[in-house]
C-alpha cells in the first residue's frame, strides 16, 4: 500500500477523518459537509505520528531546493513542523494567524533570517487561506518559501485557485480522493454515495 493511502487508512481507524454521508458537519466557516477531519489526534499515536513526518521528509528531500528552515503554522502544524525539522536537524519557527496583541507583538516566533528558504508546515488545507497567510508572513520578513505541505486537502477548487494565485506550490500527503477510494474498496460506502460524496466536493 502506498503511504498516502496507508495514512489515510490511519485517519480513519483514529477517526481523524470522519465521514458522515447522511449526517453532515458544519464547519466553522458555516458550509455544510460530509466530512470532518481533525488531525490533531493523531498527536496521540506516536506510529502515525512518525509515520506523518517521515512522510513530510520524503516529500521534503524530492524538493529541486532545500530548506534552511522549517515553519508550522499555529496551532495544528507546530508539532507535525517540529518532528520535521528534528528529523532534517532544520531550526524551526512557528506562525500565528496574526501578531500578539502583547509584549514583542510577534507573529512569527522563532529564529529566521532574510534570503532563508522556508517550508511550511499545516495539518489540513481546506480553502488554504491560512496556509497562505502564513506563507506571506514569512515573505514579508524576506524568506523564501518553497511550498506549503499538509497531512490532508479535502481538494477544494477553491484552494487550488487561491495558492496560484499567491504563487504558491502546496501538496499533501493524503486527501479527499484517497479517503472515497478507500472508503469504496473497504465496502463501507456504496457506489452512489460515493458518487454523492464526489459530487458534494466538486461542486463545492
Amino acid at each position: 500500500m502506498e503511504l498516502s493511502h496507508e495514512i489515510a487508512s490511519d485517519l480513519l481507524y483514529i477517526k481523524a477523518v470522519q465521514i458522515r454521508p447522511d449526517d453532515y458537519f458544519t464547519w466553522t466557516s458555516g458550509i455544510k459537509s460530509p466530512i470532518y477531519c481533525d488531525n490533531r489526534l493523531t498527536m496521540a499515536y506516536p506510529g502515525i505520528r512518525n509515520k506523518i513526518a517521515y512522510a513530510f521528509v520524503q516529500m521534503i528531500k524530492a524538493m529541486d531546493r532545500k530548506p534552511d528552515i522549517i515553519a508550522g503554522c499555529a496551532t495544528a502544524g507546530i508539532p507535525h513542523a517540529l518532528l520535521v525539522a528534528d528529523k532534517l536537524d532544520l531550526p524551526m519557527v512557528y506562525v500565528r494567524s496574526k501578531p500578539k496583541g502583547h509584549g514583542k507583538e510577534n507573529q512569527i516566533e522563532g529564529k529566521l533570517e532574510s534570503g532563508q528558504l522556508a517550508v511550511v508546515i499545516e495539518d489540513l488545507i481546506s480553502t488554504g487561506k491560512s496556509s497562505i497567510e502564513a506563507a506571506k508572513a514569512l515573505q514579508q520578513e524576506g524568506v523564501h518559501v518553497l511550498g506549503v505541505l499538509a497531512i490532508f486537502t479535502y481538494g477544494l477548487g477553491k484552494s487550488s485557485k487561491l495558492f496560484s494565485e499567491a504563487a504558491l506550490d502546496y501538496k499533501t500527503i493524503t486527501n479527499y480522493d484517497d479517503i472515497l477510494r478507500l472508503l469504496k474498496r473497504e465496502g463501507n460506502i456504496s457506489e452512489n454515495k460515493g458518487k454523492a460524496l464526489q459530487a458534494w466536493r466538486d461542486e463545492l
